[in-house]
């Protein structure tokens, strides 16, 4: 059967390969693959990011849900974190968050999440792709008195606003911190959320026009941003992605901290305040092994899952497990929040800095990275998959990954929301590892006539 999920949810370029048929139709399958079957009318919660192509794919999504007699309820413009925490509030069946995350405006995708507001398990994706893929006529409309109602929930912002400072509670007055909001969903809460909190904000990027999402900013380009941070005296910068589902900082010498660097931070926290439970956070197989030797100095346990925060979450549920993270900033706080928020991971690293009273710099120095070098290789679509199949491929992956031992590793594998080939080279010597990238880099551009992409 042909997917319609990646590793978070269907994606393309928006309106015109993601459709807003192919929107409707999700929209649709959606409400009927997680319609309570309680007998009470399916209720579908609705958020979206500042792309203009979000509006028609809201419109598209909204009349799907309505056509099978399901109610939607429109969050509007919020960071991905609320529609999960609007589930739950509003006792909802299932979300819906329209965003094409961290990448730039011409994308766009469609986010699930189940009535835990989980994201969705791999049976009832492939029962949503079967509907909108295979068999769409298997589905039932509603007549014209039984259409669904569609409702405004003008308040999520604040109310998650409440939550989070709910949550976190703890006074950053004195503080001084600079916030990127990637000119997308963090530029309605950030700046209101760490004022209420008591801390000096300095905003930036937060001014979306529909089509500046992640331009120049965000956590795709921090370069500008540590210069507001170093210029403003600032005790650190946070930085969102497009949704604000992820978070990095940066220090207040510039340094640049990633999600490795604040996993460890806040697995030592709450490893020293018994909180971090069964003393084990969840990684994936692309964490430095910088993390792994600070864990074991620390007697902190790691299990590692698949690259892409859905399977960060699956092992966590699977173990009993509270804390899970990326490099690329997700953070997953399960005792608080059912997916990753940036912005409850920028409230609780400030808070970790209050009470310790230490920078920055000096909680993120205990960890010490490898270096590690990315390449990512542009893939035609008539490619994909075959790259792993071809025996000069496989061999020279093989062969210098070997040549590394065991201090150093090779991963070479498809991005699930970009079509990208990411090539990852890790070890003590950098030349000895960028060499290798771009070895592996110049074989598949050399073999299947793709261009190579920084």
């Amino acid at each position: 059967m042909a997917k319609l999920f990646g590793t978070d949810g269907p994606r393309g370029i928006a309106v015109t390969d993601l459709t807003c048929e192919l929107a409707m139709q999700t929209g649709r399958a959606v409400a009927v693959v997680l319609a309570n079957n309680t007998g009470k009318r399916t209720k579908v919660i609705i958020g979206k990011d500042t792309r203009l192509s979000s509006d028609p794919l809201e419109a598209a999504v909204m009349a799907g849900i309505c056509s099978v007699g399901a109610d939607p309820v429109l969050l509007g413009v919020v960071p991905v974190p609320v529609v999960p925490f609007m589930i739950k509030k509003l006792g909802a069946d299932a979300g819906i968050m329209i965003s094409g995350s961290h990448n730039s405006a011409e994308f766009n995708g469609i986010k699930v999440f189940d009535s835990q507001g989980h994201k969705l398990t791999d049976d009832i994706e492939e029962k949503i792709e079967y509907l909108v893929l295979e068999d769409p006529q298997q589905i039932h409309l509603a007549s014209h008195d039984r259409v669904g109602r569609r409702e405004d929930a003008k308040n999520a912002a604040d109310e998650y606003i409440d939550h989070i400072r709910e949550i976190v509670d703890t006074d950053l007055s004195g503080m001084k911190i600079a916030v990127d909001c990637a000119n997308g969903c963090a530029s309605e809460t950030a700046e209101k959320l760490f004022a209420l909190m008591g801390a000096e904000v300095f905003v930036t990027s937060s001014s979306p026009d529909g089509t500046n999402i992640n331009q120049g900013c965000g956590t795709n380009d921090i370069e500008a941003f540590a210069d507001v941070v170093s210029e403003n005296g600032c005790d650190c910068g946070l930085v969102f992605d497009g949704d604000a589902d992820r978070c990095i900082a940066v220090a207040e010498d510039r340094q640049l901290i990633d999600g490795d660097r604040l996993l460890a931070i806040f697995a030592e926290d709450m490893k020293k305040k018994g909180t971090l439970k069964k003393d084990t956070a969840v990684i994936t197989i692309m964490t430095n092994m910088g993390l792994r030797s600070f864990a074991s100095e620390r007697g902190i346990n790691l299990v590692t899952a698949g690259a892409g925060h859905r399977y960060v979450l699956e092992r966590m549920l699977e173990g009993g497990y509270n804390l899970g993270g990326e490099p690329s900033g997700h953070m997953i706080f399960l005792d608080d929040a059912a997916t990753g928020d940036g912005q409850l991971t920028g409230a609780k690293l400030l808070k970790i800095m209050k009470e310790s009273g230490k920078k920055l710099s000096e909680l993120a120095s205990d960890m010490v990275k490898l270096p590690q070098v990315m390449v990512n290789v542009k893939i035609d679509p008539q490619f994909k998959e075959l790259w792993k199949n071809d025996k000069e491929v496989s061999e020279l992956i093989k062969e210098l990954d070997s040549s590394l031992g065991e201090d150093g590793r090779i991963i070479v594998r498809e991005s699930g929301t970009e079509p990208l080939i990411r090539i990852m080279a890790e070890g003590s010597d950098f030349a000895r590892i960028n060499d290798i990238a771009f070895q592996i880099s110049d074989k598949l551009k050399e073999k299947f006539r793709i261009k190579r992409s920084s």
